[in-house]
């Protein structure tokens, strides 16, 4: 096909797209539910800025009216339709287009579950796409509400760096809940740990590698536009994309923090493993070092010869049993004294 053409690639999260509006100034609110994609058309030609959220992406034909309202580059469209794409930052007449990673943790699964968020920031409004309906944005919902906060009296590019925002907060949780279950790896290691804890901690470095995946292009995307000047982003919302970069950089200091303590934990696993085997194999290679010269005597006296002197002695017997517990007697007072065991 095309460049351009419209088809979504991706898995189908959620039952029925929905798409909320909100339009607001310092001093007005408005919250609809869209049911016409006018609605859209009339908000756009307001002063005020207007956020609009898009739940579900299978249903190309709202996507596509969209498109046609703000005037999205059909390869944006694209892009929000593939839910595979990587992390990234885009400039386009009139428009900037950012992909992020929206992560959970699934803690009965041991896994990370990865959502796209697809962000279109204009003039004055802001376009958020998400694959399944949540309330990852809410808390940004909460502080529009307040008519005395910040975000009331900037413009969209505020807003755009407020869910920008919302998502990197939303990290630090998944980055606690990691943490959390490393922690209970290393106290186990310590007491008793079995395969299926050594399989938890492979799944865990899993988790951690997906984030940091998921993680790392924001750095080069938050850099980016700190880095060159856009017309839609001012001066004044710089200054909070830097604070930004610098919880970027920590959650990916801690990420590679946690990573290489995963590593050490089945490093000293293996090392514990390797430990008791080598504590059982000494026994066993004591035991057998014990027996080696009591066979060998038990063996000379097996070999049923017709001419062997001892055999018709009346205290033979006896004699070989007491050499046997000389033997036994001496070698463990040798193994001691060389700490053996």
């Amino acid at each position: 096909m095309s460049p351009g053409t419209l088809i979504h690639v991706g898995e189908q999260k959620s039952e029925k797209t929905a798409v909320h509006l909100i339009e607001y100034s310092q001093n007005t609110i408005r919250e609809i539910v869209i049911q016409s994609m006018e609605q859209c058309l009339e908000s756009n030609s307001s002063q005020q800025v207007t956020w609009i959220e898009v739940y579900g992406l299978h249903d190309i034909s709202v996507i596509e009216e969209l498109g046609k309202i703000f005037e999205i580059h059909p390869l944006v469209l694209e892009d929000i339709l593939n839910a595979n794409q990587r992390p990234k930052f885009e400039e386009y007449e009139n428009q900037n287009f950012v992909i992020l990673k929206n992560l959970k943790y699934k803690e009965e699964f041991k896994s990370i579950e990865s959502e796209q968020i697809s962000i279109v920031t204009g003039h004055n409004y802001v376009i958020a796409f998400h694959e399944t309906k949540n309330d990852l944005f809410e808390p940004v919902h909460q502080r529009l509400m307040n008519s005395k906060l910040r975000i009331r009296k900037r413009g969209a590019d505020y807003l755009a760096y407020a869910l920008m925002d919302t998502i990197v907060d939303h990290y630090f949780i998944v980055l606690e809940m990691l943490g959390e279950q490393l922690e209970e790896m290393k106290s186990k290691i310590m007491e008793q740990m079995d395969q299926k804890d050594l399989k938890s901690i492979f799944e865990l470095k899993k988790c951690f590698t997906a984030a940091r995946k998921a993680i790392w292009p924001l750095k080069d995307i938050v850099s980016k536009i700190l880095d060159e000047e856009y017309p839609l982003v001012s001066e004044p919302t710089l200054l909070y994309f830097r604070d930004l970069r610098d919880h970027i950089h920590q959650i990916i200091d801690s990420l590679d923090s946690y990573r290489e303590s995963a590593t050490n934990v089945i490093d000293t696993y293996l090392s514990v493993m390797s430990m008791k085997m080598n504590e059982v194999m000494k026994v066993l290679t004591i035991a057998a070092t014990i027996f080696m010269p009591l066979t060998f005597i038990v063996g000379i006296y097996g070999m049923n010869f017709k001419y062997m002197p001892e055999l018709d002695w009346r205290w033979g017997y006896f004699v070989v049993l007491g050499l046997m517990s000389a033997l036994i007697f001496i070698m463990v007072i040798y193994f001691k004294r060389k700490k053996w065991f």
